[in-house]
């Protein structure tokens, strides 16, 4: 028997190589003499770095960068085992979590430590880049990385214009003269599940800017500046980004990246599954078991156990999820999009304290997954 291991972390709690190590204890406790291929994995957003630097054995860089308010702080991408391949989640140097909440933060926030971990992984090597653009502090459009790799923003006097969304509108020119050389033989894949686009009533600004500090009057000047920016992006390139789907992903990240740097946005599961051939891995396979911590609606869009189970279901092969918490109210939905069947991991109601302890999830996930071999098992062999 083979089974195919792909869970998603438990975000605070367990990554996703640590819960393929419970599901393979449970698997073989009950199945000693199965095939188990571990897969770690994730959709773009938090653990991407970690599920990828794990399944290519590859390393984790650490450096000094700027924060969103161009604090100095320490950040880490990830480098693939081929040294060919950074994986950047932007909200290791431009996240929201990195900065104390603070109206109007929104309107001075720059993705500027991003480019810096470009401009690192191109100086290391690397000429393929996979960004994830979930959990952005910024609305900038993605003009703080391209300043961090060499491109100039100037204004109706030449100079150069200040970081942040707040100076959007101000923009006349933008100069790539001096940008690093080197962006030019790399290639940029976005990871997201987000599908807004660039401006407009479902545009960055105006979805996602009030959670990253910004009032009605700054959502409305962002928004404004988004457009601007959009038509001089027109002007110059010749891309239409206003209107494309995931543009406004990250605070306009996604549309800054297909402008400046000719990036493909993906879903993120479907773009790291492609990745790691996941098509391949799972052929022959009897039984794949995915999960992620909380598994609701939210899943059916973009997430790792739907994106696994609509892989999975080409093949004919089943797929079981284990969660640590279920909406049962999008069980049937979830059905429909292939998870054979859904097993939250605890036993019994318990705080959310003790259901975030390691230790504790890790066993109640073997205990879990010794459960669901015996009944697959006794299905099987009638």
């Amino acid at each position: 028997m083979k089974i195919v291991i792909a869970v998603d972390s438990f975000k605070g709690c367990l990554s996703s190589s640590s819960i393929a190590e419970a599901v393979e204890e449970g698997i073989l406790n009950v199945l000693p003499g199965c095939e188990v291929i571990k897969v770690p994995i994730a959709d773009g957003g938090e653990g991407t770095v970690e599920a990828l630097v794990d399944a290519t054995r590859g390393k984790i860089i650490t450096l000094p960068v700027h924060n969103p308010l161009m604090q100095p702080i320490r950040a880490s991408y990830g480098m693939t085992g081929d040294g060919q391949t950074a994986i950047i989640e932007m909200s290791a140097a431009s996240g929201l979590s990195l900065i104390p909440p603070k109206p109007g933060n929104v309107m001075h926030t720059t993705t500027f430590g991003t480019g810096e971990m470009i401009a690192d992984a191109i100086k290391q090597g690397c000429r393929n880049f996979i960004i994830g653009v979930g959990g952005s502090a910024t609305n900038d459009a993605g003009i703080g990385m391209m300043q961090a790799l060499g491109v100039r923003f100037t204004d109706e006097t030449g100079n150069e214009v200040e970081k942040g969304g707040k100076s959007l509108s101000a923009i006349r020119s933008i100069d790539t003269q001096y940008q690093l050389t080197e962006l030019q033989d790399c290639t940029f894949h976005i990871a997201t599940d987000v599908t807004n686009p660039f401006y407009g009533p479902q545009g960055a600004a105006h979805i996602f800017g009030s959670q990253k500090g910004g009032d009605e009057e700054q959502i409305e000047i962002l928004d404004k500046g988004m457009k601007h920016l959009a038509g001089l992006i027109l002007e110059t390139t010749g891309k239409d980004i206003g209107r494309l789907p995931g543009a406004g992903a990250g605070g306009g990240m996604g549309g800054g990246c297909i402008a400046f740097l000719q990036a493909n946005i993906s879903s993120g599961i479907e773009l790291i599954m492609d990745y790691l051939h996941f098509n391949e891995i799972i052929r022959g396979a009897d039984l794949v078991i995915t999960g992620e911590g909380k598994i609701d609606r939210q899943t059916l869009f973009g997430k790792v156990p739907v994106g696994i189970a609509r892989t999975a279901a080409s093949q004919h092969i089943p797929v079981i999820a284990i969660t640590g918490q279920l909406d049962i109210t999008a069980d049937k939905e979830l059905r429909e999009a292939g998870l054979s069947a859904i097993f939250p991991i605890h036993p019994a109601p318990i705080s959310l304290e003790k259901a975030m302890q390691s230790d504790y999830a890790y066993r109640n996930i073997r205990r879990t997954i010794e459960q669901i071999c015996y009944a697959f098992t006794s299905f099987v062999k009638k």
